[in-house]
């Protein structure tokens, strides 16, 4: 296959995507943190002077944490520390607490599904199994609630096993019917009679051009090369496969895309990635794939690090498979913006009584249904009697 040198396009729709939920990120992640902290109250005082703080790493904000604290009031409360006034302590709002929940009761309606999710990412990696200390940054993407991996058993499929005092994450169970990628699924629920019958490889990565991409025809004439090379499932043995080859390239290419494809907002952080490389038999230099194949991925370098996007995931700057969660994390964002727009004493309050509200319209939509249903339910089991 022939190699096209192709030049990085800013995309400015994703970046501000990526600048929104890294605040959204930072906020839900210093929530967790307070809820785990002492009395429900945490002090900044060793997180802000300390950078390599795991917590000050994963929120990769580009403001000190004090400020971003005091920046969202609807969600944090600040009052004077019991023991030392001078030292700023902080509690979550009652709009945050009941944000929290409903992502409670959310995330233990979906435990079987995240679970899956996770089993789907051990089931691409060589040994069945990774480190925790690698997972654990990819939990919020993942879908994983806070402290999953402090259950016990974590599911069927899933435990924790030490080996020399290392702690992983091992697959119990396989399951071929999560051996199945996002790509397979999506050209199996739209196949082409028509191209299977001219014998085509109809198993092709969806691909969006940046706007205005220079070298056009060029560039769709490597695509179209690289369609035609067979796709290798990430979930299948690529111990034989020359590392060299088009072939592993493509492969590379499946295991990525499968991967951001089980992440709920279809991104993640690029560093969160190598150190799975050994255990997804990556190449050594894999994120050359992300700027060489720009209509499947997006590299963006907003606050300060490299985010992977899968381009496909979004469309009018809008995620295109929602989630539970994501729409829940919406909601979460949507009260720290009202936060800044309507800044005052009466603020929280006001958006306190607004999110409660909704949430009992939400309630009562879902009774109804209920109700429905069970009547639904009766009239037949009437008629078929």
């Amino acid at each position: 296959m022939k190699k096209v040198r192709l030049k990085w396009v800013k995309n400015r729709g994703l970046d501000h995507i990526i600048s929104r939920d890294t605040d959204m990120k930072a906020a839900i992640l210093l929530k967790d943190a307070i809820l785990s902290s002492p009395n429900s109250h945490l002090t900044l005082r060793s997180l802000s002077h300390n950078k390599h703080h795991p917590l000050h790493r994963s929120l990769a904000l580009t403001i000190p944490t004090l400020r971003f604290l005091r920046r969202y009031p609807t969600l944090f409360t600040e009052s004077p520390h019991p023991t030392y006034p001078s030292l700023p302590s902080f509690s979550l709002s009652q709009t945050a607490h009941l944000l929290q929940s409903r992502e409670s009761s959310l995330y233990l309606s979906l435990l079987r599904e995240s679970s899956d999710r996770l089993s789907r990412l051990l089931m691409m990696t060589l040994s069945r199994s990774l480190p925790l200390k690698s997972l654990l940054p990819l939990s919020f993407d993942l879908g994983l609630p806070n402290g999953f991996f402090r259950r016990s058993p974590l599911s069927d499929d899933l435990r924790i096993v030490s080996r020399n005092g290392v702690p992983f994450v091992e697959l119990v169970n396989w399951r071929d019917d999560l051996a199945v990628s996002a790509v397979q699924r999506k050209t199996e629920s739209c196949s082409d009679y028509r191209g299977f019958k001219k014998g085509e490889n109809l198993i092709r990565f969806p691909m969006s051009f940046p706007r205005g991409y220079g070298l056009r025809n060029k560039v769709r004439e490597w695509m179209e090369e690289f369609d035609r090379i067979p796709y290798v499932s990430p979930y299948e043995d690529c111990s034989g496969i020359d590392p060299g080859s088009d072939l592993m390239e493509k492969r590379v290419v499946g295991v990525l895309h499968e991967l951001l494809s089980l992440t709920l907002h279809k991104k993640t952080r690029r560093d969160y990635l190598r150190s799975l490389r050994g255990e997804l038999a990556l190449p050594e230099r894999f994120t050359r794939v992300f700027t060489r194949y720009p209509g499947v991925f997006y590299l963006s370098l907003k606050c300060k690090t490299t985010t992977v996007v899968l381009r496909e995931g979004y469309q009018r700057g809008r995620l295109v498979e929602t989630h539970p969660l994501t729409e829940l994390r919406e909601r979460f964002y949507y009260v720290m913006r009202m936060g800044l727009v309507h800044r005052g004493k009466d603020a929280g309050e006001m958006i306190y009584k607004k999110v409660d509200e909704e949430y009992e319209e939400e309630e009562e939509e879902e009774e109804e249904e209920e109700e429905y249903c069970e009547g639904t339910d009766s009239e037949y089991d009437t008629e078929s009697n």
